[in-house]
């Protein structure tokens, strides 16, 4: 048996009372200024001030005690989007996205999404799980210690099970815990181009069984857009999906108020992504359904669209997580202390609300919340030392990553 003893640090973070925390509770986290945090076996035993925690210890053999100079300790981030699992950048189409282009004009022309799809079904197995896991360990080194990894850039039956097996590997082979979510309705593919409700259909009778059959994702994803996948398409995709025991998750109203919040929350969906063009009555459903919103600020930024509106949705009891959206187009990132500072400079989040949003909501965002994004007693002992003495550090000094030290069921990975 293994116990460590981390003390001199400021310990923030935010408590699980079983659900995700909305409202005023998004804000509302555990902070002991002179704090400390002990780990049995890889896992949280006790948390608090240092006398309490020093207190539990006497019952204890401690093997290792960690001094962290004043420094902040919080959980390790919780990524909840992610579609890291790709071949080739996109740096041309940033050019065009930048000369005025609209994303959607760019999806037309056979580029965007399918472009990586030409990209991924040209790929060996190897270089794809090399590219990927490039891009999460790029994401370790950042501070997450949980991430999301879509599958979506295959689009025929075959590539995506590739994908999904490439993911696997990842979480077998890094220090990682890794969630995969099968997105064979990222877009239409060219070969379908004006038989939309066909691939449709091949989603629905054999993508989707052979997902289940292969045992890999846990969750569906539908890219629900004008153009991509319209609300009843989305509905009949993420219905099988459910039949099939995969859990739900929708990339909703991004360019477009469609109505895919209001869907998520009809369907009981874990999770709405995006959101950028959803209306209140949308927001208000999914707040009542207990969905949670994935918001996606570096994507925003990326494509300089308004922000989702973080700070409306906080106000309307809806849980808000945050996430990269790692991807080779739209969002280039695997920097979650970047995302927490757009989040808290330009969607008006306080940086206890960004905390809650990267961790414990991103965690529920996920179904992982039992095992990781807060510091309650039993949940895995994920956390980072940050080179402050708040979160605020990771919204105040822009452009690095405050973040100093990585821990991961209590062993230093990065």
């Amino acid at each position: 048996m293994t116990v460590k003893l981390f003390r001199s640090v400021r310990v923030v973070t935010p408590q699980d009372p079983g659900r995700p925390l909305a409202g005023p509770d998004q804000g509302r986290v555990a902070d002991w200024e002179r704090g400390a945090l002990l780990v049995r076996e890889g896992r949280v035993a006790a948390v608090g001030s240092e006398e309490e925690v020093l207190r539990e210890a006497q019952g204890f053999d401690v093997d290792q005690e960690i001094f962290g100079e004043g420094r902040c300790l919080v959980p390790g981030f919780v990524d909840p989007h992610t579609h890291m699992c790709f071949a080739r950048r996109r740096e041309k189409e940033f050019g065009l996205r930048l000369q005025g282009t609209p994303y959607l004009d760019i999806l037309k022309a056979g580029g965007g999404i399918l472009s990586s799809v030409r990209a991924v079904r040209e790929a060996s197995d190897e270089a794809l799980y090399q590219t990927t896991l490039a891009h999460a360990t790029s994401a370790l080194r950042r501070g997450s210690t949980t991430v999301e990894i879509k599958s979506g850039y295959g689009l025929d039956t075959a590539t995506e099970l590739r994908m999904l097996q490439v993911v696997r590997r990842i979480a077998r082979e890094t220090p990682l815990d890794v969630v995969a979510t099968f997105m064979g309705a990222h877009a239409v593919p060219e070969e379908y181009r004006g038989r939309g409700d066909d691939f449709v259909a091949l989603l629905v009778e054999e993508m989707i069984p052979a997902v289940q059959e292969q045992g890999i994702a846990s969750f569906c994803d539908v890219f629900c857009e004008e153009g991509v996948f319209s609300v009843p398409q989305t509905r009949r995709i993420l219905e099988a999906a459910r039949r099939h025991g995969l859990g739900l998750k929708v990339h909703a109203d991004e360019v477009h108020d469609l109505g895919g919040a209001e869907l998520a929350a009809e369907l009981g969906a874990i999770s709405a992504e995006h959101l950028l063009a959803a209306r209140e009555e949308g927001l208000r459903a999914m707040a009542k359904a207990g969905t949670v919103a994935v918001l996606l600020p570096a994507t925003a930024y990326s494509l300089r669209k308004p922000y989702a509106a973080g700070r409306t949705m906080i106000d309307l009891a809806l849980p808000v997580a945050l996430a990269t959206d790692c991807n080779p187009g739209s969002s280039f990132t695997e920097s979650m202390p970047f995302v927490f500072g757009l989040a808290v400079l330009n969607m008006y989040l306080s940086p206890e609300e960004a905390l809650t949003g990267a961790t414990l909501n991103a965690a529920y965002a996920i179904g992982q919340a039992s095992q990781v994004g807060s510091l309650d007693r039993g949940k895995k002992a994920d956390f980072l030392l940050l080179d402050g003495d708040s979160p605020a550090i990771l919204a105040y000094h822009a452009g690095v990553s405050p973040v100093t030290q990585v821990y991961k069921m209590g062993e230093r990975v990065a």
